[in-house]
């Protein structure tokens, strides 16, 4: 299995320490501390306020993230090449309160998982190509690639990065574990 890489996200959370309108601060996570030990699930997307990433692919997660904890699944994360400000921002307006933002504002994660395209056609720069995957401790055990990665792809396939294939290939895992242990 391949790993994840390691890096440094630059994320902020809530310190009511600090007391103001802002009662935020940096927080500096690596690779280590989101998936060590642990079996995540993570989506990435193009870019908050999106609009099929705003209507579908975040809410989907967001509305199933119960049933994606059974699953023995430890945490799920939304990863888009944007800052930690726009994340908070856009996870407030959507209303999220379960799924954890987690800004690669650099794209370095996006990058070193081959993940990183231009969409320089839509005005956007650099961003993540839609993709889910489980990590688990580290490791990279079930990945889910929409078709078509390249640069300045015309189109915004979403057909195998959604929450319900996820929740599919979960089930599966599930079952074959249990016909293993019988």
């Amino acid at each position: 299995m391949k790993q994840v890489p390691q890096v440094t996200f630059y994320t902020r959370v809530r310190d009511e320490s600090v007391g103001g309108e802002n009662p935020f601060k940096w927080e500096l996570v690596g690779s280590d501390k989101l998936f060590a030990n642990k079996r995540v699930l993570i989506f990435s997307l193009p870019g908050a306020f999106t609009p099929t990433c705003s209507s579908t692919h975040l809410p989907g997660y967001e509305e199933k993230y119960s049933t994606i904890l059974s699953k023995k699944i430890d945490e799920v994360y939304c990863l888009s090449v944007n800052d930690a400000f726009t994340m908070f921002q856009w996870s407030k307006h959507l209303g999220v309160k379960n799924v954890k933002m987690l800004p690669d504002g650099n794209g370095d994660f996006t990058r070193l998982m081959g993940m990183l395209v231009k969409k320089e056609n839509l005005g956007f720069g650099y961003r993540s190509w839609r993709y889910s995957m489980v990590v688990n401790n580290l490791e990279i055990e079930q990945m889910f690639i929409e078709k078509g990665l390249s640069d300045n792809h015309p189109e915004d396939p979403f057909e195998v990065s959604d929450v319900n294939t996820m929740l599919k290939y979960l089930e599966s895992k599930l079952e074959f574990n249990k016909k293993m242990q019988n």
